[in-house]
């Protein structure tokens, strides 16, 4: 739970517990954590498969002070895109900026994933 009181909406023990627990009331939710080289953990990120749709939608992603501006981010994207390859990755209100970012660094806005 601690990567994920890193976003601004979770600072408070309460909406981190109640989060946690959204995620771990339905088998299509999941938590990914993410390690650096050095085996520590340094990102988490939350996800929503909708199997019938074929989407994939990014509804937390959270990387820890000292390795954010390094990349990390996309690398977590790039990561569930490789996990999910059929599975069009979308994101929330909180996400949807950064997954931009991400789509036109990678070419993924025109189709070309």
């Amino acid at each position: 739970m601690g990567l994920l009181s890193f976003i601004p909406d979770l600072k408070e023990i309460s909406h981190l517990k109640s989060c946690f627990e959204w995620y771990r009331a339905e088998d299509d939710r999941h938590l990914y954590l993410w390690k650096n080289e050095d085996g520590d953990f340094i990102a988490i990120a939350g996800i929503e498969v909708d199997d019938a749709s074929k989407l994939l939608m990014l509804r937390h992603i959270s990387v820890t002070p000292a390795e954010r501006n390094h990349g990390v981010c996309f690398k977590v994207m790039d990561a569930l895109s490789k996990l999910y390859p059929d599975y069009e990755l979308m994101g929330s209100l909180e996400t949807a900026g950064l997954l931009s970012k991400w789509e036109n660094q990678n070419g993924v806005a025109d189709g070309n994933k």
